[in-house]
């Protein structure tokens, strides 16, 4: 039994099933002990029982968990089912305003902290090659090259930070060439290692000292692993240890993107996934939908070898000790910074535009379903 056992719960970072937390869910979460909690549409009640459940997570956690979101803007705000839809990246972009990329970063910032989310799983540092393409980024890009998305990215992510809410990049090393969606299909990445040099990590070289964490997406880059033709890069050795942290020296949290995609399910089996994506280098594994298998996954971590979980532990804990408390909750407060996320919209977007909300149809990503 490893040293390191105890912890390894640590290594996890899970959806929850409800708004609320039953009996049933808060024993398992406790004797699992996981290391962090990422919260969808299906816990969002409203704005005093989000902050509950917050709350309820921290109770249960002998160490201070992660618990995190996707909080981008437009369709991609999971907080727009209880409040007010923030403007997407493109729209900020388009309207090429630094002070209200700010204003979006802080508002963020304030809005997280109220219900005691200490980490946005943004902002996004993929480049938008085609801003009609019918792939999971439409909207999501602040650039259209990789300056562009380091200008404004950066200019969320310092704002956001400012905060007390840890960011993260991502899809590292770069989603903007994929061709289909990895929620359904691996995706398969062509490009040559000078080309994604000079533009995909661009954004991440610049911004490496501000960034807390990198989600590490699932397509394949023939350029770093020639030999493994499907082999997603979430669970590559060569793309998250070789390339993140050796070459371009993150030494800070990585994580893979969701584990329950098509482009690992269809891929690799799941004890594979689990242990193949710590060995990569990756210092948690997400599990956002199937609960059931939260469990199964700890066990397969028990397989790892002992310095692997040791290295992950340490960047885990060093990124917990940034980790801010919530602020004190009231639904005035919330409120306030509501009505202000409906100012930035119309600033942004005008009365008209601001008044016409991103739709459901799921098209354009089935993750807006989940």
């Amino acid at each position: 039994m490893s040293s390191h056992a105890s912890r390894l719960g640590q290594l996890l970072l899970t959806g929850i099933p409800a708004p609320e937390l039953d009996s049933a869910t808060a024993a398992r979460l406790k004797k699992l002990q996981p290391g962090g909690y990422i919260l969808f549409s299906r816990n969002l009640k409203d704005a005093a029982t989000l902050r509950k459940l917050c709350d309820d997570l921290r109770d249960l956690s002998e160490i201070e968990p992660i618990i995190t979101i996707d909080q981008e803007g437009g369709r991609v705000s999971r907080l727009r089912y209880i409040g007010h839809e923030p403007p997407n990246a493109q729209q900020l972009r388009e309207k090429g305003s630094f002070d209200l990329i700010k204003q979006h970063g802080k508002l963020t910032g304030k809005l997280l902290r109220l219900f005691g989310i200490n980490l946005d799983l943004c902002p996004v540092l993929d480049i938008s090659y085609d801003d009609t393409a019918d792939n999971s980024l439409k909207g999501r890009c602040y650039g259209t090259d990789p300056q562009q998305v380091v200008d404004f990215a950066g200019t969320f992510n310092r704002a956001m930070r400012k905060e007390g809410v840890l960011s993260c990049a991502k899809h590292f090393p770069g989603y903007g060439p994929a061709e289909c969606d990895p929620h359904e299909f691996l995706p398969i990445i062509d490009k040559t290692r000078e080309q994604l040099d000079k533009e995909e990590l661009l954004p991440y070289r610049a911004l490496m000292p501000e960034l807390d964490s990198v989600m590490v997406c699932h397509a394949n880059y023939r350029a770093y692993d020639p030999q493994n033709e499907r082999w997603p890069a979430s669970l590559s050795h060569n793309i998250v240890q070789k390339l993140l942290r050796d070459q371009l020296g993150f030494d800070g949290l990585a994580m893979t993107d969701d584990l329950d995609m098509g482009a690992i399910l269809n891929e690799v089996t799941f004890e594979q996934a689990i242990q193949e994506a710590v060995k990569a280098g990756n210092d948690m594994v997400m599990i956002c939908h199937r609960l059931e298998m939260v469990e199964e996954a700890r066990k397969h971590l028990e397989a790892l070898p002992d310095p692997v979980v040791y290295d992950a532990l340490i960047r885990l804990e060093k990124t917990k000790k940034k980790l801010s408390t919530p602020s004190p909750f009231s639904l005035e407060r919330f409120a306030e910074v509501n009505d202000e996320i409906w100012q930035l919209r119309v600033d942004t977007l005008g009365e008209e535009r601001a008044a016409i909300l991103s739709v459901e149809d799921g098209k354009r990503s089935p993750v807006e379903l989940y």
